[in-house]
């Protein structure tokens, strides 16, 4: 597999889910994604399973939930870490639409 540097338009505000890089042939395991969540709303409780996964906050405020209830405040700018085998939820806990990206690779073991 030959791989080439690609642009990726991120620029995408709909609501929901904007897939931006889909694993081979586009990269070797990295995925990535771009989600707009509104006030209130929740990515959904899911599992990392064999992935690392790093969450880029682009704009907006709110709470990384993990584990027996533990949580993670964030904001703007911030970037957080989730390891393999890691359940987990995001929530928009703010008056704004919350924009992240996330991007996850297979994790070597």
């Amino acid at each position: 597999m030959t791989l080439k540097p690609i642009l990726i338009d991120a620029s995408s505000t709909a609501n929901g889910f904007t897939r931006l890089l889909g694993g081979p042939p586009q990269s070797v395991f990295m995925r990535s994604g771009k989600v707009v969540l509104q006030p209130g709303e929740a990515v959904g409780k899911h599992s990392t399973e064999g992935k690392e996964e790093l969450i880029v906050i682009l704009d907006g405020e709110g709470q990384f939930l993990y584990g027996d209830n533990q949580s993670l405040i964030f904001d703007s700018n911030s970037v957080l870490y989730c390891p393999p085998m890691t359940e987990h939820n995001i929530l928009n806990t703010g008056s704004t639409p919350l924009q992240y990206i996330y991007i996850v690779s297979k994790a070597l073991q």
